[in-house]
């Protein structure tokens, strides 16, 4: 089985000293069958204390503060990872079974939020154009590999073009993007059918063809299909997301499954830096070892939170931009 050695490398530069720097990092690998985690190292500057909890989707989430003045944080993840391949599903159950089955699941709490696609102006005809792509006969695996397939073909895959906050009507208008971008397009056109998508972030690893969205996180979508469970589809490559690529969370969106984020007092003129290198060999954590002196994370078994938190609306939003905004002008 395949041994990953994973780095991550998080560096922030700010302006002038900044404080009360609240974080929340999700760099912790998905543990189950198909994905082991053979050691950890993760290495906070300031080595705050990291709380662990598990989020609403099953996500490990640590987070941390730096109270004192600061101008620079870096979080220093290194991760050896095993993974399994994963047994490719059969297919083997009449098509209306399926579907009839998608049906009777798309009120129940585990799906609920990957089958609720939020509006954006073009829903309709992205909607028009996934049912166009759905023959009558087919499974739900079968439109799943050819939404995949549309958005690979039809979305040019371009670096710097798009942010996080890009929205799904941007990406559509650009037809272009990055893994991120790919990954909500596909995750939106198989929720417009009726098929529960969740989106992924992690890490793919290299192989001898060359992979897009090697160096850096990466995205992709996992679809659920009845009798076999959660599916990995990889718009990016066109392929199959199994044991070449290394999972850290699972949700709606890339708001969900953020690696880094946070809030902090002062300017907001920052520099944000990000490394990413994903090798077989112990060689490939020599570079930038020297940031920390490595300790192994051993925290205190996270908690389980019992139901996710009432979504703001749009006034309570606002609410809390302003005092943001008022606090970092104090």
């Amino acid at each position: 089985m395949p041994v990953f050695k994973i780095k991550h490398i998080t560096n922030y530069k700010y302006e002038s000293p900044v404080r009360d720097s609240a974080n929340q990092i999700i760099l912790f690998p998905i543990k189950d069958d198909f994905q082991k985690v053979i050691k950890h190292d993760l290495n906070i500057s300031g080595s705050p204390e990291i709380e662990l909890f598990i989020d609403y989707y099953g996500n490990e989430v640590g987070t941390f503060a730096q109270n004192e003045p600061h101008t620079q944080l870096k979080i220093f993840s290194k991760v050896s990872v095993e993974t399994i391949p994963r047994p490719l599903p059969q297919d083997d159950i009449f098509s209306s079974e399926q579907w009839n089955y998608l049906e009777k699941i798309k009120y129940e709490v585990p799906y609920i939020d990957y089958l609720t696609q939020e509006y954006f102006e073009g829903i309709g005809q992205l909607k028009d154009t996934a049912l166009a792509l759905k023959e009558a006969d087919d499974t739900p695996q079968q439109v799943a590999l050819n939404y995949c397939n549309y958005v690979f073909t039809n979305f040019e895959y371009i670096k710097g073009i798009t942010a996080v906050n890009t929205t799904i009507d941007e990406i559509l208008e650009l037809k272009a993007g990055v893994c991120q971008d790919f990954a909500h397009v596909l995750t939106a056109m198989l929720r417009l059918t009726g098929i529960p998508a969740r989106y992924v972030s992690g890490y793919i690893c290299p192989n001898r063809d060359g992979m897009r969205g090697e160096g850096a996180t990466h995205a992709w979508a996992e679809v659920y299909l009845p009798e076999y469970g959660w599916f990995g589809l990889d718009p990016t490559n066109n392929c199959i997301a199994n044991e070449n690529h290394v999972r850290l969370a699972v949700g709606r969106n890339f708001a969900d499954c953020s690696p880094v984020k946070g809030v902090y007092k002062g300017s907001s003129e920052h520099i944000m830096e990000v490394n990413v290198s994903v090798g077989y060999n112990d060689d490939d954590f020599v570079d930038n070892e020297t940031y920390y002196q490595q300790k192994e994370v051993n925290y205190p078994k996270p908690t389980v939170t019992s139901a996710p938190s009432k979504p703001k609306n749009s006034y309570q939003q606002y609410m809390e931009a302003m005092q943001q905004q008022q606090q970092q002008q104090q």
